[in-house]
């Protein structure tokens, strides 16, 4: 089996995840990105929740209500571009058609995210990885009694996934968080949530991935593959001079997409048909300069369900806040209505915070109508696929690279 070469298409969290469970079964693991380093796209500066609370997906009659209701505000949570795109709507329908599995899915999703960071904690430990990580749970609250009436509902669902949640009062969630100010109807601590930095993680990551002998091809565009029955052609550009690119293919026994937003038109090419929408989320690293600052920033790990914003701690001078949902197609621009929501609910919450030192920054989630990733084989051999997570990418990996790793040993 040593000799057997894998292509990985992706340097994100599922992407070196995936490299990784590959690695130490014995595969000789090639990836593939267009990028220089890895985990520079998704992967650099989200929210920094692993988030078994955050299970529920979004496929439910409030949500839609919600974004009914949002569509007229520039900083609502949720924006819908109403350009018309046939992927964008298509995808829209096949999301409410999705409306029914709400509840399998949120409960199959829960136990996925109970299982990645068991997993993902044994990688850390066992590689050693720095990742400002931080054990100290996550923190739902809600300001009306109709939010933590949805809250609990949701708590039983998770509970059948396996996830562990305290519901607190107004006056736990102080004890829990005293730096949060503000009203609160009540809200839930679940312990074994954690957070990070998902970029120091994922480098980290590629860093043993490398020591156990994956070679990383960066800055190579992907342009096309094909299937044969020996294998997988992997054809790729790279740019070893300004203006000029040279054209290149290489053999594998087969390949994993881990490509994110990317998946969609790769699929396409092996036959298979993955509807992953590019829906962009923001988010802004707020440095903490003086111990005024640093006092008044949470420990916890928290998350504003009605606001759709989420908050990690990373090492003592840094706060990230990050949230919302834009369906603008593939386009990464920041635009500062979508930034300036964050900004205000930091002043809100926490009003010792400096937020002067602010940096915005917006990715694309790859995310299927159904809110659950597309793991396993595709339908010619030596084809699999590790991708759509949405807004659960790092929450989920470390499972779904374990599956994927296995469904590729029982066939190659």
């Amino acid at each position: 089996m040593a000799s057997k070469s894998i292509a990985v298409i992706g340097a994100g969290v599922t992407g070196v995840t995936t490299a990784y469970e590959l690695a130490t079964r014995g595969y000789a693991v090639t990836v593939y990105d267009r990028n220089r380093y890895p985990a520079m796209e998704t992967s650099f500066a989200n929210g920094g929740q692993l988030s078994a609370s955050n299970a529920e997906v979004w496929n439910h009659l409030s949500t839609i209500r919600k974004g009914l209701g949002w569509m007229l505000r520039k900083d609502a949570p949720l924006s819908l571009n109403l350009t018309p795109s046939w992927h964008k709507y298509s995808w829209l329908a096949e999301f409410v058609g999705q409306i029914p599995n709400y509840r399998k899915h949120t409960t199959e999703t829960a136990r996925l995210a109970v299982a990645a960071r068991a997993r993902m904690r044994q990688i850390g430990e066992r590689e050693g990885i720095a990742f400002d990580r931080e054990d100290r749970g996550i923190l739902h609250f809600y300001t009306t009694k109709a939010q933590l009436d949805h809250a609990r509902r949701v708590s039983d669902l998770l509970a059948q996934g396996g996830v562990e949640r305290q519901e607190l009062d107004a006056d736990g969630i102080r004890r829990v968080e005293p730096a949060l100010t503000g009203d609160f109807a009540g809200g839930f601590i679940t312990p074994g949530d954690s957070s990070g930095d998902i970029h120091l993680f994922t480098t980290g990551l590629a860093a043993a991935c490398a020591r156990l002998g994956v070679r990383f091809v960066m800055q190579a565009r992907v342009t096309g593959n094909t299937t044969h029955g020996k294998g997988v052609t992997v054809c790729y550009d790279t740019a070893p001079e300004p203006g000029r690119r040279a054209s290149h293919k290489a053999e594998h026994a087969a390949v994993v997409v881990c490509a994110g937003v990317r998946s969609r038109a790769l699929a396409r090419g092996f036959g298979d048909r993955l509807n992953v929408y590019p829906v962009k989320g923001y988010s802004i690293t707020v440095n903490l300069p003086d111990e005024v600052s640093r006092r008044g920033a949470p420990q916890v790990s928290l998350l504003d369900d009605e606001a759709k914003i989420v908050t990690s701690r990373l090492g003592p001078d840094r706060f990230r806040v990050a949230g919302t949902a834009e369906f603008a197609g593939e386009n990464r621009d920041i635009r500062d209505v979508r930034i300036a929501p964050l900004v205000a609910w930091v002043n809100r919450y926490f009003p010792e915070v400096c937020t002067r030192q602010s940096t915005p920054w917006a990715g694309l989630r790859p995310m299927m109508p159904s809110m659950m990733p597309r793991v396993g084989p595709g339908r010619r051999a030596g084809v699999f696929y590790n991708t759509g997570h949405g807004h659960l990418g790092w929450t989920l990996a470390c499972a779904t690279s374990e599956a994927v790793a296995s469904a590729v040993a029982a066939r190659i």
